[in-house]
C-alpha cells in the first residue's frame, strides 16, 4: 500500500476562480504604499557579491542558491496585500517559460513574515461561495489550501518562504515587486530592479517598451558586459517584523550571550565546532562565516520544516535572534566596552551531563584510530556484563572523543534464556554530534536484564593525525519501575537503486501500529547522499498528518527530533516514510556521482531507515517484566 505525502487526504473544493486573483494578491504580496509613500532612490546593495543563502518553498522543497545548476536566478521579491502586483504574476510566468530552457530559473520569494490576513476569504473561496456563512475551518487545512491556491497562481514557479526575512534584507531588497538576477557560479548580482519599464499595475496591457530583466540576461549569457545593470523598482514597502538595527549592536549584552546560549557548547576546546568561540577576537575573525551560515542555514543545526511538528529541543534561532546576530557582523563587530563575557575560565565540562551512572559500560580497550584514510565501522563488545535486572531512567554514551567519532550505535545482547528480547527494536540507544544527554520520558523506561552484554557499532572518521578514544555506555537505574516500556521501532527499505548522477531518487517505506502507542521522538537515517526525509501517518479513519519534515538531511548531523507532547498514535496507524538521495556532483559530500549506489553499512553505501521511540499504551508492565 503506497500513499503520496501530503498534508491533509481531504480533496479540496472546487475553486471560485474569478475571486482566485484577488486571494492570490493577498498571499503574496503586503504593505502596499502610494508612490509619495516610498522612497524614490534605486536601493544601493552594499556589495555586487552574494552571501550563499537557503529558504523552504511551501511545497517543502529546498533551495539553496550555490547549488543550482542555472546559469542565472532571478529571485521576484513579493510581500502580503500588494495589489500591484496582482497583473504582474502572469507575465513572471510568461518570463519564466520564456527563459526557461535557456538555464533561467525563477524563483518567486515572499518576504512577508505574516500568514494570510483574509482566513474568511480562504475558507469562502475553498467552497465556491461568495457570500453566506464561512465553513468550517476545521475541516480544511489553511497550509494545503495555500498550497494549491499559490500553485495556481504561479504555476511550477517555486515560492520560497522567506519569513525571518534574512534574504530581503541581505540583498536590500525595501520593494515588493524587485528582481534579483544573480550567477550561482560566481555568486555575483548581473541586474537588480524592475522587470521592465511598465508600471505593475499596468502589466499585461500591451508590451513594455523596454525589458529591463530580460536584456540584462540576454547581454550575460552572450558573455557581454551588461548595459543596464541597476534600475528603479516599482512596488510596495516590504514591511519588515524586525528592522534591521539602528544603532550599535551589543557584544558584551546581545552577541555574547546569544552565542553562548546557542553554539558555545559545540565551539569549544575538545568539542566538534571547528573553532572555539573562547574571545570577542575568535568571534570576529569567523563574523564571515557565521553570517553565511545562518543565513544558508547550517547553523544552529537544525533540519526540521518549522511548519510541521513542534519539538522540545528545537535549537534553531528565532527571527530577531538571528537578526541581531547579522546586524552585529555588518556593522563591524563593534566591541564595545567592558568585559568579554567568553573570554572566561571555564570550568571543565563534566564527564556525565546526569552525573555519575550506576553502571558504566567501556570499550574493553582504547580504539586506535589513523590520521587518514576510511575507516571501517567497528563493532565491539563491552567486558561489562549486567549484574542485575533492572528498569533504566537513562541509557547514554559517551563519546570519549568526538574529534573523530562520527557515531555510535549500542545493540543488546539478551543472556540465553531471555524468551521475550525485543523483537522490533534496532536499537538500544546511540550517540551523534549535538545529541544532548537526556532522561527517558516521564513515566516510560527500559528493561535490561541479568547477563546482558552490549555491543558498540562506531563509526570513526579521520581529522588529520593519530587519535585514539574509549567511549563508554552509562546506565542510570530507575528507582521505581515505569508505566510504559519505551522501545525503538523502525520502517526501512534495503531494496533500492540510486543511479549515478541521479540529484532526487526517491525512496520510502511503512510501518503499521497493531497498538495504540505513544510516540515521542522520530530520528531519520540516512548517509553522505541523504536529502529528505518525511514520516507521515495515515489514521484508521482516513487522516493524513505529517509528523516531521526534513527538506535538507545533514548525515553530520543525526537528530532525534522529540516531540514537545508525546502523540497518541491509535492502532491499525501506518507510517510512511518518504525521501529521497542526491547522488549528484551537487550534492557537496557525495563520495563519488559516478557510481550505483545500493544499501550497505559503510557510509559510501546507503540506507533509508526511520526510527521511531514509542511505548505502547495499556498493559501491566510489571507482568511483562515478570515473564522476562
Amino acid at each position: 500500500m503506497e500513499v503520496a505525502p501530503g498534508m491533509n487526504a481531504m480533496p479540496l473544493p472546487r475553486l471560485n476562480w474569478l475571486l482566485l486573483g484577488t486571494l492570490v494578491a493577498g498571499l503574496l504580496t503586503s504593505g502596499s504604499a502610494s508612490a509619495a509613500e516610498r522612497t524614490p532612490a534605486i536601493p544601493e546593495s552594499k556589495a555586487d557579491s552574494v552571501i550563499n543563502f537557503s529558504l523552504l518553498d511551501y511545497r517543502g522543497g529546498y533551495h539553496e542558491l550555490r547549488r543550482s545548476d542555472a546559469r542565472v536566478v532571478v529571485l521576484y521579491f513579493a510581500s502580503f496585500s500588494c495589489n500591484k502586483l496582482r497583473p504582474a504574476l502572469g507575465k513572471i510566468r510568461g518570463f519564466q517559460r520564456q527563459w526557461s530552457d535557456k538555464g533561467v530559473e525563477v524563483w518567486l520569494v515572499n518576504a512577508s513574515t505574516k500568514e494570510d490576513p483574509s482566513d474568511a476569504m480562504l475558507m469562502m473561496l475553498a467552497s465556491g461561495r461568495k457570500n453566506g456563512p464561512i465553513p468550517d475551518t476545521t475541516k480544511i487545512d489553511p497550509e494545503t489550501l495555500r498550497l494549491e491556491v499559490i500553485r495556481s497562481a504561479v504555476g511550477t514557479m517555486p515560492v520560497l518562504r522567506d519569513e525571518r526575512q534574512l534574504v530581503a534584507q541581505q540583498f536590500d531588497v525595501n520593494t515588493s515587486g524587485e528582481v534579483v538576477a544573480v550567477d550561482p557560479k560566481s555568486m555575483q548580482v548581473i541586474y537588480r530592479g524592475a522587470l521592465d519599464d511598465q508600471p505593475l499595475e499596468k502589466s499585461g496591457r500591451g508590451e513594455a517598451k523596454t525589458k529591463y530583466l530580460a536584456n540584462a540576461i540576454e547581454e550575460f549569457l552572450a558573455g557581454k558586459p551588461v548595459t543596464l545593470a541597476k534600475t528603479e523598482p516599482d512596488g510596495c514597502a516590504i514591511r519588515f517584523e524586525v528592522e534591521p538595527a539602528a544603532t550599535p549592536i551589543s557584544y558584551r549584552e546581545t552577541v555574547a550571550p546569544l552565542l553562548e546560549k546557542h553554539c558555545v557548547s559545540c565551539h569549544s576546546p575538545g568539542q566538534i565546532g571547528p573553532f572555539s568561540m573562547s574571545s570577542y577576537a575568535k568571534v570576529k575573525g569567523w563574523s564571515a562565516m557565521i553570517e553565511e551560515v545562518l543565513l544558508d542555514r547550517r547553523m544552529p543545526p537544525w533540519h526540521a520544516d518549522p511548519h510541521y511538528g513542534k519539538f522540545a529541543n528545537d535549537r534553531s534561532l528565532t527571527q530577531r535572534e538571528a537578526r541581531q546576530i547579522i546586524d552585529w557582523v555588518r556593522q563591524g563587530c563593534p566591541r564595545g566596552e567592558g568585559a568579554d563575557p567568553l573570554a572566561v575560565e571555564r570550568k571543565p565540562a563534566p564527564v556525565w551531563d546526569l552525573g555519575q551512572p550506576d553502571y558504566v559500560a567501556a570499550l574493553p580497550q582504547r580504539e586506535e584510530i589513523p590520521a587518514t584514510g576510511t575507516v571501517r565501522y567497528r563493532y565491539i563488545d563491552s567486558a561489562f556484563v549486567m549484574p542485575e535486572d533492572a528498569w533504566l531512567r537513562a541509557a547514554v554514551v559517551r563519546a570519549d572523543n568526538p574529534k573523530v567519532v562520527h557515531h555510535i550505535i549500542v545493540r543488546v545482547h539478551y543472556p540465553d534464556g531471555f524468551k521475550d528480547a525485543p523483537k522490533d527494536s534496532y536499537l538500544f540507544t546511540t550517540w551523534v554530534p549535538g545529541l544532548a544527554a537526556a532522561e527517558f520520558p516521564a513515566g516510560t523506561g527500559m528493561f535490561v536484564p541479568k547477563g546482558a552484554r552490549f555491543n558498540f557499532e562506531v563509526h570513526y572518521t579521520t581529522n588529520g593525525k593519530p587519535e585514539t578514544d574509549q567511549s563508554e555506555l552509562g546506565l542510570y537505574v530507575a528507582k521505581e519501575k515505569p508505566s510504559k516500556l519505551l522501545e525503538v521501532r523502525v520502517s526501512e527499505t534495503r531494496d533500492f537503486e540510486i543511479p549515478p548522477g541521479s540529484k532526487n531518487a526517491e525512496h520510502n517505506s511503512h510501518y503499521c501500529f497493531t497498538r495504540d502507542t505513544l510516540l515521542y521522538e522520530l530520528s531519520p537515517h540516512m548517509h553522505l547522499r541523504g536529502s529528505t526525509f518525511r514520516y507521515t501517518a495515515l489514521y484508521p479513519d482516513g487522516r493524513r498528518e505529517t509528523l516531521l519534515s526534513v527538506p535538507n538531511y545533514d548525515f553530520n548531523w543525526q537528530t532525534s527530533y522529540r516531540l514537545k507532547e508525546p502523540k497518541r498514535i491509535p492502532a491499525g496507524t501506518w507510517i510512511f516514510c518518504t525521501g529521497s538521495h542526491d547522488n549528484s556532483a551537487k550534492n557537496p559530500n557525495n563520495p563519488d556521482p559516478t557510481k550505483t549506489i545500493r544499501w550497505g553499512l559503510q557510509s559510501w553505501e546507503e540506507m533509508f531507515m526511520g526510527f521511531m521511540t514509542v511505548a505502547e499504551v495499556g498493559g501491566d508492565i510489571t507482568a511483562e517484566a515478570q515473564k522476562r
